[in-house]
């Protein structure tokens, strides 16, 4: 019989990427993370000998603890954030139990850049359109969902990076960006190790659209189109971000639940 407290690894998984996700707490000891040093997607590290700096972090918000085994570490602590008020489950089988599954995608940590005042910040051009806000939800939904991003003016972006510590991303001569055909989207699933069929599917229509080339995917023109009403719409990039989120949360819906789904009215006219 379940325990009430306990999520298993292809019910997380069903979590991930959503906006409404839980926090996943990594509370791994150093020996067993440097044994194996990968993340579940969207979670961070924290020592379970610190409960009131995790009870800070987590601000009442719901979460799923992991170590290595899914045994004494984050069962324990589950029940102490419980007892605390906090809705709290712990992975079963732990991190074992997730790197044995095969669908479960687990993030290299060295891929991850370093934290600048305790989350990862980007930089980038401002005036985003598609890449520009495709990139940063991945970021937010699967590498860090406290993650900051600076957009400035193209010129500046690699000077932003020098004094302020953050990370470039799709402009030219960086790590972070286009490869040959693929664009920026597909270089962070590549360095994430991020591969699943949703977010293939996705990048597909992603790359289509930031690249012109509408030919690969149908609903390309359609993000395109989307992107730059979404630019027109906002003077203020950081509110554009906001509002592309929301689009990139359902075409992540589509990509994973909703593919083959068609349209036609009046219902059932087409045979």
């Amino acid at each position: 019989m379940a325990a009430p407290n306990e999520i298993t690894v292809p019910q997380l998984l069903r979590l991930i990427g959503l906006p409404d996700a839980p926090v996943i707490v990594d509370i791994s000891i150093d020996p067993d993370f440097a044994d194996d040093p990968y993340l579940i997607p969207g979670s961070f590290r924290h020592p379970h000998t610190d409960i009131e700096g995790l009870k800070s972090r987590l601000q009442g918000r719901a979460c799923v603890i992991t170590c290595q085994k899914g045994i004494k570490l984050s069962q324990g602590l589950a029940a102490w954030l419980r007892h605390d008020g906090i809705k709290a489950e712990y992975l079963k089988g732990g991190m074992y139990g997730w790197r044995e599954h095969v669908a479960a995608p687990r993030i290299p940590f060295a891929a991850i850049p370093a934290p600048v005042e305790g989350s990862t910040l980007w930089v980038t051009r401002h005036r985003p359109k598609i890449d520009r806000i495709a990139c940063p939800w991945l970021i937010r939904r699967f590498v860090d969902p406290s993650a900051r991003f600076l957009f400035v003016s193209p010129a500046e972006v690699n000077g932003v990076a020098d004094r302020y510590g953050a990370t470039p991303f799709d402009v030219e001569d960086v790590f972070w960006s286009h490869r040959g055909e693929n664009c920026t989207f597909d270089t962070m699933l590549d360095e994430f190790a991020l591969h699943t069929d949703a977010l293939d599917r996705l990048v597909q229509v992603v790359r289509a659209a930031d690249t012109n080339r509408h030919d690969m995917a149908p609903q390309a023109a359609g993000l395109l189109a989307l992107s730059v009403g979404l630019s027109r719409q906002y003077r203020d990039d950081l509110e554009q971000l906001e509002a592309g989120l929301a689009l990139y949360d359902a075409l992540y819906r589509w990509a994973r639940d909703g593919s083959d789904e068609g349209h036609d009215w009046p219902a059932g006219s087409r045979q």
